[in-house]
């Protein structure tokens, strides 16, 4: 949301962010609150005043899976919104509402079983990838849909050359010249599968691969608030000692963009062990493939095209195995010709998501719209 708020600013649009919370540097923005509710849509409505077009940026955990923010068109008034769609296709927010009644309300427009009133409403909706749009479509058949991808969370922001930053960060972290290391990057939280990697690692380090695991990211978020976070902090540091692997795992917290650059290029190979599958929805992807290291992640339930093991990455073929894990990594590093092709192919395929493309496409859309 802020790199796409800045990059639109960038391309000359007058942005406005609306958010709950304190307002983050960079941008110009109003905070309605602390969360989501219904004094927060009152001052939403006081802050759209004077906007052409309202974009909304939706996944449910952004909003404490809160309806609240599905009611924003009542307070948008006629101003049109595009809501883009993160996640979709699982959650509803009336849980006591019965499938037949969502099939009944939704082609007809009237809400939606995750959004409320955002897309029912909107003029267009951006989705960032297939299978979200085919879920929009199946229920609002009339519904415009635009596809726009997201681009890496983290641009490639050191500038150290790769002969001296690889042994200094490895100097730094107190591991040997030539050790292993890999890369997680991203929020830390239950569903992001660290478990099953830290047993990974103990496994491989058990044949004798001098091998280590840097996690780059931190626990707290709007899907993990500060006492969840502190306690599955503690939780995971805690499985991760007793799989063998606590004195081979450094977790950096949050990092600033150029800091959390700096690690990711030095690192040899990244794993994203989601428990739900990768797709190139994820930021935390697309960042590791710009970095041009050869990634290794888990299969989702609908594979990605743009995934295909071997050509873009490795895929394992299980979720919460960490010897289906282990053996996804022993193939990047006992095959150099392999590390080498994925990881050129996973760097193109994130050098087609740049921001300042989707800036302009979510520009030209919104501009259109406006209109």
């Amino acid at each position: 949301m802020l790199r796409l708020a800045r990059e639109l600013t960038g391309a000359g649009a007058v942005v406005r962010l609306v958010h709950t919370g304190a307002t983050p540097a960079g941008v110009r923005g109003v905070s309605v609150g602390r969360r989501w509710s219904p004094v927060a849509l009152l001052r939403a409505r006081r802050a759209l005043a004077g906007a052409d077009v309202v974009s909304v940026q939706f996944a449910p955990s952004m909003y404490g899976f809160r309806a609240w923010v599905g009611l924003l068109p009542l307070a948008a008034g006629r101003r049109p919104i595009v809501p883009t769609l993160h996640e979709y296709g699982w959650w509803t927010w009336a849980r006591q509402v019965p499938r037949t009644a969502w099939r009944a309300l939704e082609p007809r427009r009237l809400v939606d079983r995750e959004t409320a009133l955002l897309v029912p409403r909107a003029a267009r909706v951006v989705v960032t990838n297939a299978a979200h749009a085919e879920d929009v479509r199946r229920r609002f058949p009339d519904l415009p849909v635009v596809a726009i991808p997201i681009g890496a969370n983290v641009a490639v922001a050191t500038s150290e050359p790769a002969e001296v930053l690889r042994p200094s960060v490895r100097v730094e972290l107190g591991v040997a010249p030539d050790a292993v290391l890999l890369a997680f990057f991203g929020f830390v939280h239950p569903v992001k599968g660290i478990r099953y990697l830290g047993e990974a690692v103990a496994r491989l380090a058990a044949e004798g691969r001098d091998v280590h695991l840097l996690v780059v990211g931190g626990f707290e978020s709007t899907a993990l608030p500060a006492a969840e976070a502190l306690a599955f902090e503690a939780e995971l540091r805690a499985h991760l000692a007793a799989a063998g692997a606590g004195d081979r795992a450094r977790i950096t917290g949050f990092l600033p963009e150029e800091a959390a650059s700096r690690l990711l290029a030095a690192a040899d190979v990244a794993v994203l062990p989601f428990t739900a599958g990768v797709t190139t929805k994820s930021g935390s992807l697309l960042t590791v493939l710009a970095h041009g290291l050869p990634t290794v992640v888990t299969a989702a339930p609908e594979p990605d095209p743009e995934l295909v093991d071997g050509a873009t990455c490795v895929v394992v073929p299980a979720v919460r195995d960490a010897p289906a894990l282990a053996d996804g990594i022993r193939r990047v590093l006992d095959d150099p010709a392999l590390a080498t092709r994925i990881a050129a192919a996973g760097r193109a395929l994130a050098a087609r998501r740049d921001w300042p493309d989707i800036a302009a496409r979510h520009l030209a859309l919104l501009a259109e719209v406006a209109r």
